[in-house]
Formats: C-alpha cells, sequence, structure tokens
C-alpha cells in the first residue's frame, strides 16, 4: 500500500473501496472481501443507504480499528449547521463506531447557498475529536475559496469525478497549492469507453496489466487517492493489484494526451437534488 500524509498530519491510503450503489447486505460482503485482499480505506455514504452494512463488515474484520480509515459522507438534504451534527451522529450510529476518519460535504448545492454553514459544522466535529479530518466531494475552485476566505480548517481532500477522459487540471493545481488532495471518485469512469481506449489497452498490454490496472497505476502516479468500487472478487482483487509496476514518463505523457474534460456525472454548478 502506498500512503499519503493530508494537510492535518493524518495518513490515510492512496488506494480504498467504495461502494456507491452497493445495496446494504451486498455492501457487507464487497466489504469483507476487500479487507481481506488488503484493502485499509472505505468510503462510504449517507446516500449510499449501506453504513449498516460497511459497519458490519469492519466488526467482523478482525483488522483493529486504528488500522482502518473509515470514510463517510454529508447528503444534501442534512446541510446546514444543526442538521449536519445531527445527521453525522446517525451515521456514526449506522456504522457502528466511535468516530469517523473522514467526513465530506457530498456536494456543494450553491443554489442553496449552506455549505459554508455546514463546513462550520465539519469543523466543530473535527475540534471535538469525533472526527479526524474533513474534507469536500464535487467542490470547483470557486467553492474551495470561499472555505478558504471564511472557515478556519483547510479541507484535506476533495473528492471528485477523475479518470482519464477527466482529469481536472486546474481544479488539481489549486488543490496543491492549498495543499489538499484530490480523491477520485468513478475513477474507471463507471466501466465506460476509457476502459477500451486504445491508448490504455496498448500500454496495459506492455506491462501485462488490465485497463484498469494501468489506470489505477495511473492516478497513483498523477498524486490522487482513488477509490474504485466493484462486488466481484476477483475484480476487487484485481483492482488492488497495482502495486508492482510503475508507469514510465512516456506512458504518463500519453495518458495526459488523452483528457478531453469529460464529465460522466452531473456539474456540481447545477447538481441541486436533495
Amino acid at each position: 500500500m502506498e500512503y499519503v500524509t493530508l494537510n492535518n498530519g493524518l495518513k490515510m491510503p492512496k488506494l480504498g473501496f467504495g461502494v456507491w450503489l452497493v445495496p446494504d447486505d451486498e455492501a457487507e460482503t464487497a466489504v469483507k472481501n476487500a479487507i481481506e485482499v488488503g484493502y485499509r480505506s472505505i468510503d462510504t455514504a449517507m446516500v449510499y443507504k449501506n453504513e449498516e452494512g460497511v459497519g458490519r463488515a469492519i466488526a467482523a474484520s478482525g483488522v483493529p480499528r486504528e488500522e482502518l480509515f473509515i470514510t463517510t459522507k454529508l447528503w444534501n438534504s442534512d446541510q446546514g449547521y444543526d442538521e449536519t451534527l445531527q445527521a453525522f451522529d446517525a451515521s456514526l450510529e449506522r456504522l457502528g463506531l466511535d468516530y469517523v476518519d473522514l467526513y465530506l460535504i457530498h456536494w456543494p448545492m450553491p443554489k442553496e447557498n449552506t455549505y459554508v454553514e455546514t463546513y462550520k459544522a465539519l469543523e466543530k466535529l473535527y475540534h471535538d475529536g469525533k472526527v479526524k479530518a474533513i474534507g469536500v466531494c464535487n467542490f470547483h475552485i470557486e467553492h474551495l475559496q470561499r472555505l478558504l476566505d471564511e472557515c478556519k480548517v483547510i479541507p484535506v481532500l476533495n473528492q471528485v469525478e477523475c479518470h482519464p477522459y477527466l482529469q481536472q487540471t486546474e481544479l488539481k493545481a489549486f488543490c496543491k497549492e492549498h495543499g489538499i488532495y484530490v480523491e477520485a471518485w468513478s475513477p474507471l469512469m463507471n466501466g465506460k469507453d476509457v476502459l477500451n481506449d486504445e491508448v490504455i489497452k496498448e500500454i496495459a498490454e506492455a506491462h501485462g496489466k488490465t485497463a484498469a490496472q494501468v489506470i489505477l497505476r495511473w492516478h497513483l502516479q498523477y498524486d490522487n487517492i482513488v477509490i474504485p468500487k466493484s462486488v466481484t472478487p476477483s475484480r476487487i482483487e484485481e483492482n488492488f493489484n497495482v502495486f508492482d509496476f510503475q508507469l514510465s514518463d512516456v506512458d504518463m505523457k500519453k495518458i495526459e494526451g488523452l483528457n478531453r474534460n469529460h464529465r460522466n456525472g452531473p456539474d456540481p454548478a447545477e447538481f441541486n437534488n436533495k
């Protein structure tokens, strides 16, 4: 495993396991498999409705709590200072944990204009020791800038859609300047076009790896934290086996050239679903 040190000194595995769209009972099995394979970072969210399954898998894993890095997220309908504190307690209870390592605002919802007061509630949770780190998801530069201007704790990371067709270069540069890591959701573009890209396939063949492994390796060398998701045991293991090879500078340049700024998910400036 490779680790990063977040801006508050906390260490986080660079490769984690995501459970988006995984039903609660399946999440329990998938997370158990992932922990057995070697994953130590698990990423869930209130809106995924599988925090209880994730919690059961953690409890049954036999791995000491301090060796696991657990992330969950606040959903849009719970934004607001008091609402956030209540939602966090509910997530913690569902997970069956005393604390989480990372708590994130899921979307900025700029039209609602509540993300600053929401983030201030995350700051309270952080200062109270209920979370070890706080951050955000899907924040554009202007949303991050408001937090930097109006809040005191710099987010440790910004979890955003990122893959070879959407490399987030401008956002990544801003985050790096302020000590904020980029964490990639949909790192494999939900299994769509990028896995069949001829450039990726050519690099994969040269290394004796799959297209997915090459893309995950690119994320790691691009200095992204990455959280692939799968419920298939063989894929869970395949996605973990990315530490035994390196992409060359030429490989990295070729993948860099694939950027299309193609967004597969919603635009955070417009997404306002509750």
